[in-house]
């Protein structure tokens, strides 16, 4: 009786494995890119500078544009040429702003794809705590290339955002 359970077992294992669910790639959850900055200034004024043309220009780009209602552009238009920034989809005043991301020029299927960046603006006492969650990776060469490349740029970004809190607005004069 044992030999024919035991029989049984292994062809319905068998079975399962030549099946075409069990030879099916498991579902890869996707990745998710999150970055948090501390920015030494008030909700507003971090708001201010995020979300008005004229703010975005005193610390990312003097070519920056910002028309702040669902399908309007946020984007940083940098002096070499390129585009940064992309479509805003939602927003809550001195809460969240969420953009439908450009990826940089070299990553064309990125870019066209995009992914979506969503920034939270949290106030702590005289500080502002600025959270970029991006998600929508995808899977493949230029999307890990592009993942690594903004986990940089999207630092830095947030860098710069600190900055001009803390030493003032850029002159983009020098």
């Amino acid at each position: 009786m044992k030999t024919i359970f035991l029989a049984l077992g292994m062809i319905a294992t068998a079975s399962f494995a030549q099946s075409p669910a069990a030879a099916a790639k498991p579902v890869v959850a996707d990745k998710v890119l999150i970055l948090e900055v501390t920015v030494p200034a008030p909700i507003s004024a971090v708001w201010q500078a995020f979300t008005t043309s004229q703010g975005l220009s005193t610390w990312l780009t003097p070519g920056a544009v910002v028309d702040l209602r669902e399908g309007g552009e946020w984007t940083a238009h940098f002096p070499r040429g390129s585009t940064g920034g992309g479509t805003i989809l939602s927003f809550v005043p001195e809460k969240e702003l969420v953009l439908s991301a450009l990826a940089p020029d070299k990553f064309p299927t990125v870019r066209a794809t995009r992914t979506r960046a969503r920034f939270q603006f949290e106030a702590k006492g005289d500080s502002t705590i600025v959270r970029l969650t991006q998600t929508g990776w995808k899977e493949g060469d230029e999307w890990v290339k592009a993942y690594e490349y903004l986990t940089v740029g999207n630092a830095q970004l947030l860098a710069t955002l600190h900055h001009r809190f803390a030493s003032g607005p850029i002159d983009w004069t020098k």
